[in-house]
């Protein structure tokens, strides 16, 4: 066939130019015969896009179209590859292969509420939360308080040992502070009556920040042994060891690992660094910011607090936390 009587057409594929020869009289669907054969694309998968006649496709509309009219013109192939047609082929086939059927799975129980837990996280808490107001941010002294009262821990150690404490506040950095030749001595917490006011220090000295919060935590530890045990005697240590150790354990958002591979704090005798306390210690009234003792009822809108409106506060929000729990469970039966 001499090149006088023959018609040369180039396709462009991906990218790519493919050359290909026909006799003059050639036609369409001979171009897509050729296409089929050089690079495996079925007619059925072939788009010819022609310029002024459009896309052309199987069945094509003048399938005797003469090739020769199409000499010059850039036709290119919308088509996918013989690999790609490949993997849609082999993917297609694994779809569609049957599959051995697997185990239906039992149903799982719904969780229901413990409301018999409920009841206890809310008669085991800290009643009443209190900042010291004459300190700057005390919203953030009061997330500080809300953090250690729904530590799970915590919350741990107060169901087991059924602690019910009237109040917990911060104390004033400035009080329970001694300095001496030897060093300044802190004291970083205190307990009241065995449990009727927990006082913990909770700002930096300097006022610009808040102490390392596991170290509070083990501060509220030992203040809550003093419930039970008033002077630092064999007895004392060996609840507060166990109050610290069931915190750690139910402590999930530690994983139940103890908070350092060191022993639990005990201070030495006669330390004049930051120490926990002097004991559990009783008398007088407390009120709040000044750590102070008073023997008379004082106004609650002053930000201070008797004992007998402490333990009246504590007794009225355990009725009514009590009360919200039974309101909820009736609530629950009746769904």
């Amino acid at each position: 066939m001499s090149e006088e009587s023959c018609v040369i057409l180039t396709v462009i594929h991906h990218g790519k130019p493919h050359a290909y020869s026909f006799p003059s009289n050639a036609t369409l669907i001979d171009l897509s015969d050729r296409i089929h054969e050089e690079l495996g694309i079925p007619q059925s998968h072939q788009k010819l896009l022609v310029p002024k006649l459009g896309l052309q496709r199987v069945p094509f509309k003048d399938p005797s179209l003469p090739l020769r009219s199409l000499v010059n013109r850039k036709i290119t192939l919308l088509a996918p590859t013989h690999e790609e047609l490949s993997r849609l082929a082999a993917s297609i086939s694994e779809a569609t292969r049957p599959r051995k059927a697997s185990p239906i799975s039992s149903a799982k129980p719904v969780r229901t509420r413990d409301w018999q837990r409920v009841r206890e996280d809310a008669e085991y808490t800290f009643h009443t939360l209190r900042p010291l107001p004459q300190f700057p941010h005390p919203e953030r002294s009061l997330a500080f308080l809300e953090r250690l009262r729904d530590d799970p821990g915590i919350r741990a150690a107060m169901r087991n040992h059924k602690f019910s404490v009237p109040l917990l506040t911060e104390m004033d950095p400035a009080a329970h502070t001694s300095a001496s030749h030897e060093g300044v001595s802190r004291t970083l917490g205190l307990n009241r009556n065995k449990g009727e006011v927990i006082e913990l220090r909770l700002r930096t000295d300097a006022m610009d920040g808040y102490r390392d919060y596991k170290t509070i935590r083990n501060t509220l530890c030992h203040e809550l042994a003093h419930n039970v045990h008033g002077p630092h005697d064999q007895k004392f240590w060996k609840l507060c060891r166990e109050i610290e150790k069931e915190v750690s354990k139910a402590d999930w958002k530690s994983g139940g690992q103890a908070l350092t591979n060191d022993a639990f704090y005990e201070p030495e005798p006669g330390s004049s660094e930051d120490h926990i306390d002097e004991g559990g210690w009783a008398g007088g009234e407390f009120v709040l910011g000044r750590g102070e003792e008073k023997d008379s009822n004082v106004d609650v809108e002053t930000g201070q607090m008797s004992r007998r409106e402490v333990i009246a506060r504590a007794a009225e929000a355990r009725f009514k936390k009590g009360k919200q729990v039974d309101q909820d469970q009736n609530k629950s039966g009746e769904q």
